[in-house]
């Protein structure tokens, strides 16, 4: 029977491996965020414009990609789309979260936007800014600020979400953890 001790042997002679993997998750997490946030926020604006057919793009993307198992986007990605156009591990991985991330980023942002109050465009509109100009200086940054709890919120559930990598055989924490307990706990 494996005992304590074996077990921090194991995790200590094994941590620069733990380490790797560790960075391996968070650079995964991280590039998969930064991604989404401009998926996001692409699709958020999509969603609040007056041109109906953007907006129905927007819905179809978000019902689609939140009504979909994450492993399914993950193996549609890696087994069809990057062999087409040869990506490696990571970036399969990457996209397809940030892909993921994206639809959930793009609801937390569509609803920042509008919470802001629509004085604030009237009041830009009135000092001479066009709507595009009023929306980037006056009502996104004061929409990323109120974002930024559920956004933690995003990254936590995408550094969770990363561990799914495992399946398409990137050495992140979670394949690496079961390996190294696999290999040295069958005593």
């Amino acid at each position: 029977m494996p005992s304590f001790s074996h077990f921090f042997d194991t995790l200590f002679s094994s941590s620069d491996v733990f380490i790797r993997a560790m960075l391996l998750t968070l650079e995964l997490t991280v590039v998969s965020i930064i991604v989404g946030i401009v998926i996001g926020l692409l699709f958020a604006l999509l969603k609040i414009s007056n041109i109906k057919v953007l907006a129905w793009i927007s819905d179809a993307y978000v019902f689609l990609v939140r009504g979909t198992p994450l492993i399914v986007q993950i193996f549609i990605l890696y087994f069809g789309i990057s062999n087409l156009f040869l990506l490696p591990d990571f970036w399969a991985a990457s996209l397809a979260l940030a892909f993921h991330n994206g639809a959930y980023i793009s609801e937390i942002l569509r609803g920042t936007i509008q919470s802001i109050d629509k004085g604030q465009m009237e009041a830009g509109r009135s000092l001479g800014m066009s709507n595009s100009l009023a929306l980037r200086r006056i009502i996104l940054p004061q929409a990323f600020r109120r974002a930024l709890p559920p956004l933690g919120n995003q990254f936590i559930i995408g550094l969770k979400d990363s561990s799914l990598a495992a399946f398409i055989s990137m050495n992140e924490l979670f394949n690496v953890a079961t390996t190294l307990g696999s290999n040295n706990f069958d005593e």
